[in-house]
């Protein structure tokens, strides 16, 4: 199969129906083999009735549906487990993200050689309240992880069948499947310019709030991904050198005190000095993230995965 269409919707009752329709015209128009997983996201409206009846007409559509509102993250985790194509493409279903884009994604895996291509909606149809958020978290998504797309969140997406595979979207990391894949191995990662269409039907279901969500999750994968498997070169450095900050200080001031002492200098009481309780601050601190540091790599090492190495080939 050339093509696995994922499809991650929540209360998206009407705009199924000519969303899958178009795509069925894309793939019929470039004679591609295709699957559309459709994972209906616990919808409180008749979404899944819509997608039975899709189902029915047309033997290439998949569904899906959680028992309850998961998220968009676990949506494409799920759909990443089954999805069969040599390409899979993921498109947001409120008919934002347009199918004609499917063979250009297909042709930049397949023919470019791309592990990723992210979609780039460099002409929005979307309030100023959530362009300049956006423009924001896309800039600090780029200086932490050192991916130089310009769209991170865009839905439409496309990845080799091995990428998906390798990565596990949870919580809400969703956003930064290009980190997870580049973390992984998977560095040859593309940007499109695609087109971005005005809604057509609903609401978004997007809130202010993601985007806080999104620069926390962005901090987490940005640890993960570099210290995930050494804490200890993290909360170890910055502890020790706490400690040293600390023990330097102390020592100055204990040393002044101990020199006051024996050559009959008065010398402020050392418990009255700012600079001895600061002292001791830093070296506790110090210590503390020494520990944790300590605790991190304890926990890296026992974990079931701390061997879980990408192999590409093997003769």
């Amino acid at each position: 199969m050339q093509i696995s269409v994922v499809i991650p919707l929540f209360n998206e009752e009407e705009s199924l129906p000519e969303l899958c329709s178009w795509i069925d015209k894309v793939m019929k128009e470039n004679n591609f083999s295709y699957e559309v997983l459709l994972i209906d996201d616990g919808s409180k409206d008749k979404s899944w009735e819509v997608i039975e009846k899709l189902k029915s007409k047309n033997p290439n559509l998949k569904g899906t549906k959680f028992r309850r509102n998961y998220g968009k993250s676990a949506a494409l985790n799920v759909a990443f487990t089954k999805a069969k194509g040599d390409v899979v493409i993921t498109m947001d279903a409120d008919l934002q993200d347009s199918p004609d884009e499917i063979p250009e994604l297909y042709k930049m895996i397949i023919s470019d050689g791309y592990d990723l291509v992210s979609g780039w909606k460099q002409k929005r149809y979307d309030p100023i309240t959530k362009t300049i958020p956006t423009k924001l978290f896309n800039w600090a998504a780029r200086k932490a992880s050192g991916i130089r797309l310009h769209d991170f969140n865009c839905g439409l997406k496309s990845y080799k069948n091995t990428v998906v595979k390798s990565v596990e979207v949870h919580g809400e990391m969703h956003r930064y499947i290009p980190v997870m894949a580049k973390w992984v191995g998977f560095s040859n990662i593309g940007e499109k310019v695609v087109i971005h269409q005005a809604r057509k039907y609903g609401v978004t279901k997007f809130g202010l709030e993601r985007f806080l969500n999104g620069f926390l999750d962005l901090m987490t994968i940005t640890f993960v991904s570099r210290f995930g498997k050494k804490p200890m070169h993290f909360f170890g450095v910055i502890g020790s050198l706490m400690f040293l900050i600390g023990f330097v200080l102390f020592s100055y001031i204990g040393g002044y005190k101990v020199y006051a002492m024996f050559n009959d200098i008065k010398a402020e009481n050392i418990a009255n000095m700012s600079g001895f309780y600061i002292a001791l601050t830093s070296m506790i601190i110090g210590v503390q993230l020494f520990l944790a540091g300590f605790i991190g790599e304890l926990i890296s090492r026992n974990a079931q995965e701390r061997n879980n190495y990408q192999i590409e080939k093997e003769i």
